[in-house]
């Protein structure tokens, strides 16, 4: 993982790019929404923090529905005319969405500018291979965002791009950032607190699908095994088997399913094995609806440790500093969420 003063610098770089950068047309060369950009993204938690920074200064989509896998997503026909009026098209990267990358390379305008933010915030060294994502497949995991630090990151890449591209709102774009840093930070040292009152020995996670790994290493965690084998397939009888010795070895309190991946496999582990099942983890399906306080990334964090701490013997009331509102107050959000 890039340091995390590297995001700071990239804060104060932006700023005086955007002090050289006025070239007599307002600062909005790129823009085609009447002086505002139009930003297209992914998956729901990286729509969260460019709604947090962009405010209502930008127009904003997110085009993968909540609760859809993001693995297999294929984006419909009507995407393409979204893509192709953007200004700034946010991916993931780490090969998590190639078929919208796709799509917008064909389609987007020349002047239109494509972020793949996971791709800009580790290097290759740093790709994790993992059960669902083995290294023999070429693809690394993708998850970054589950990581309070690594959002960190991503929300600087996005601060930056809007602040290049639309330097005429650029007090407020800090303004945003800042806030949401702050609170970025907050949620990251209160996740801290929390995950150490688990006992040492139940900081063990088998989940569904592997969206825990590079959360987990932050943590102090291990990732004993995930479900989920890397073609989105259920696992044969024997990987079953073997995960249920694997957990009647190790003694894990709890497993996790999830609610984009409900899986009769994890509740024949945790029947055969004695485990408690939780079934309601959320990987990129952010809480209740949108316009509510916590339908956030920030919200969608705090969730997940709600759920996750108490199942392995930690207590989660840290997560109770932590504001999962939008930074912003200076009107409604103008963003849209696909739904299912």
């Amino acid at each position: 993982m890039k340091p995390l003063p590297m995001v700071l610098c990239a804060f104060a770089a932006a700023a005086l790019l955007a002090a050289c950068s006025d070239d007599g047309d307002g600062g909005n060369g790129n823009t085609t929404n009447g002086g505002q950009l139009t930003v297209v993204t992914t998956v729901a938690p990286i729509t969260s923090l460019t709604e947090n920074i962009g405010g209502t200064k930008i127009e904003l989509e997110g085009i993968v529905p909540e609760g859809t896998n993001s693995h297999t997503y294929e984006p419909p026909p009507s995407v393409v005319s979204t893509l192709a009026d953007a200004d700034l098209i946010i991916l993931n990267g780490l090969q998590l969405d190639e078929p919208t990358l796709d799509l917008a390379e064909t389609n987007n305008r020349d002047d239109a500018v494509i972020l793949q933010l996971g791709d800009e915030t580790i290097t290759s060294e740093e790709y994790k291979y993992d059960f669902s994502f083995p290294e023999s497949g070429g693809k690394p995991n993708p998850h970054l965002w589950p990581d309070p630090t690594l959002a960190m990151e991503y929300a600087g890449l996005i601060h930056g791009q809007l602040v290049e591209m639309d330097p005429d709102n650029e007090d407020y774009y800090n303004a945003n950032y800042s806030e949401l840093l702050e609170r970025l930070e907050a949620l990251d040292q209160q996740t801290r607190v929390a995950t150490q009152t688990v006992p040492e020995a139940n900081r063990k996670l088998l989940t569904y699908h592997d969206s825990w790994a590079h959360w987990a290493d932050n943590y102090g965690f291990t990732v004993i095994g995930a479900i989920q084998p890397s073609d989105f397939s259920e696992p044969s009888a024997s990987e079953v088997a073997d995960l249920i010795d694997q957990v009647g070895e190790q003694y894990v309190p709890a497993i996790f399913g999830s609610e984009v991946f409900p899986s009769d496999v994890l509740e024949t582990i945790a029947n055969e094995s004695a485990p408690e099942y939780v079934d309601d983890l959320r990987d990129d399906d952010l809480p209740g609806e949108p316009g509510d306080d916590g339908h956030s990334y920030l919200g969608l964090m705090v969730q997940n440790m709600r759920i996750m701490i108490p199942a392995l013997g930690g207590d989660a009331s840290p997560m109770d500093r932590v504001d999962t509102k939008l930074v912003f107050t200076d009107g409604e959000s103008p963003v849209v969420y696909e739904q299912p």
